[in-house]
């Protein structure tokens, strides 16, 4: 035939495919971290800020956000916080098991409104995820952007993400790094305060572009100090990573009137989303 089809070569994404675990760490007392690659040798392929199935037969799946940049290495990063039925049995796993992802779905950060300007980065709790992509990807790629600000705050020093990172950034590597917990310990020597209380160390212009990722309630603080700094809301984005499940639109879970965060996110300027009462 002079036209063949050409539908199986196309890669579908919504067809589970086998990784194998590399590497596990157990983060905190809540969250494992787990380095995988592909069983069939082909890389996963995605852009910082898109998600995820990963699914364990016998039990479901779930979506979660990329934690590493495409940039790096043939393997990817994901951390999987232990809260329920599938994401307990997860981390059971250990390095050699195999697990089943269906992606990249969704949209991530548009780098194009990022290169080129001021970028401040604002991650509170688990929110230090999915934008560990990007982190890695502006230092990556470091002579593409400006300065670049990073404010990460935690609820106590214990559940801190990614140990090695931190001390990279603390050095100063790229990055002017600050960072804050709600409750010190014996060996915590830092700010201690709500993230909010790191805004006043660092003077930043009306030019910056935000990034902000982190618990419902963190939302509404960070843009009133965004607001007094004079930055767009067109040019502040949110990954707003809560209550998906398909990944394709279908169930409806994430849905926020017409939004839902699966398809049409799960980052968002926060002018799209923000007179939609539920999105945070």
């Amino acid at each position: 035939m002079d036209h063949q089809c050409t539908w199986n070569k196309v890669e579908n994404i919504f067809l589970p495919r086998e990784a194998k675990i590399t590497h596990t760490l157990q983060a905190t007392p809540t969250e494992t971290h787990f380095t995988l690659e592909m069983a069939d040798g082909r890389p996963m392929e995605y852009e910082p800020g898109q998600i995820v199935e990963l699914s364990l037969f016998g039990y479901g799946e779930i979506p979660i956000g990329f934690a590493s940049s495409p940039t790096r290495t043939d393997s990817f990063d994901l951390v999987v916080r232990a809260v329920g039925r599938v994401s307990n049995a997860v981390t059971r796993l250990g390095v050699g098991d195999s697990v089943y992802v269906r992606g990249p779905l969704g949209n991530g950060f548009d780098l194009s409104k990022l290169r080129g300007h001021d970028v401040l980065i604002v991650a509170g709790g688990i929110g230090i995820c999915p934008t560990r992509s990007l982190i890695q990807y502006i230092l990556d790629r470091r002579e593409e952007f400006k300065r670049f600000v990073l404010f990460y705050g935690s609820r106590e020093p214990c559940f801190q993400l990614f140990s090695d990172d931190l001390a990279c950034w603390r050095g100063g590597e790229g990055v002017e790094f600050h960072e804050t917990v709600d409750k010190a310990d014996e060996t915590w020597t830092g700010n201690v305060g709500v993230i909010t209380t790191l805004f006043p160390k660092v003077e930043l212009t009306p030019a910056t572009r935000a990034v902000i990722c982190g618990p419902p309630i963190f939302y509404r603080f960070v843009i009133r100090e965004l607001d007094m700094i004079g930055i767009p809301r067109e040019n502040v984005y949110v990954d707003l990573e809560r209550r998906m499940k398909c990944g394709v639109g279908k169930c409806g879970h994430c849905q926020i009137n017409d939004k839902y965060v699966c398809v049409d996110g799960p980052v968002f300027s926060f002018a799209e989303v923000q007179d939609l009462e539920e999105a945070f």
